[in-house]
């Protein structure tokens, strides 16, 4: 028997349910049974990211509300392709819906991200600086703040963690593989709640990752973007290698 947790409204629940069998095709997800509570994830940017936490997030039973910049209406072919399970909506709705969220927008759009809708809740960020697109922000050039510190400053009522951002978009849903194997790859977060941190830790054992936490988000910086831990297979020994080999300033 494994333990899934489902978010509702502010609070978690824990149940019990037996985990689904493995696929063993490239393409598989781990598939976990649909349990009494079904969370909705409320995800706000359609992009590669955004695309693939909402594949996994269906995989496992729950519901997905996905918003983009340019309107519900643009996104009818990936909801065609996700399934009734899925639906389009505003950025507001999305966050209204949610009773747990995914931030996947460029960098430059985080103060975007309706705030209200989604105090209370958990809010995954996968958000990473490339000032080339983005701008320069000089707080994050001289090592003051992280990507996550930032949007958390911007929604002070929801609980922010650091998920998916350093991983490339198509290997999440092919990478995964069940708890107990051998050189299992792992992913990072950080937070400043555990309860973030655990929910996040059973999404992404649920996905096929080992779990590796780098502390509060203060400490967030050491897996964004060319730090060592950025987007390479590791496992779990070898990422918190990587996250202590990682420099403030670059």
């Amino acid at each position: 028997m494994g333990s899934r947790i489902a978010v509702g409204h502010g609070c978690i629940v824990r149940s019990d349910v037996e985990r689904g069998v493995w696929g063993r095709t490239r393409n598989a997800v781990p598939i976990c049974e649909v349990g009494e509570h079904m969370t909705t994830f409320g995800i706000i940017g359609a992009g590669n990211i955004g695309r693939q936490v909402a594949r996994v997030a269906l995989a496992q039973g729950n519901e997905v509300v996905i918003a983009n910049s340019r309107g519900p209406e643009t996104l009818a072919d990936l909801i065609e392709e996700l399934g009734p399970k899925a639906r389009a909506a505003t950025a507001e709705e999305a966050a209204a819906a949610a009773d747990v969220a995914v931030v996947a927008v460029p960098l430059k759009a985080y103060r975007d991200v309706p705030v209200d809708p989604l105090a209370g809740k958990i809010v995954l960020d996968a958000n990473n600086y490339y000032w080339e697109r983005d701008g320069h922000i000089e707080a994050l050039d001289r090592g003051e703040e992280t990507t996550s510190g930032l949007l958390q400053k911007h929604l002070p009522t929801s609980q922010v963690v650091k998920a998916f951002n350093h991983i490339v978009a198509a290997t999440i849903t092919t990478d995964g593989s069940p708890a107990g194997t051998a050189n299992r790859r792992a992913l990072a977060t950080a937070s400043d709640y555990p309860e973030a941190v655990e929910f996040v830790t059973a999404f992404y054992d649920a996905a096929g990752f080992d779990t590796v936490s780098a502390g509060p988000l203060s400490e967030s910086w050491r897996v964004e973007r060319d730090r060592p831990a950025y987007v390479v297979r590791q496992n779990a020994e070898e990422l918190r290698a990587n996250l202590a080999l990682a420099q403030r300033v670059i």
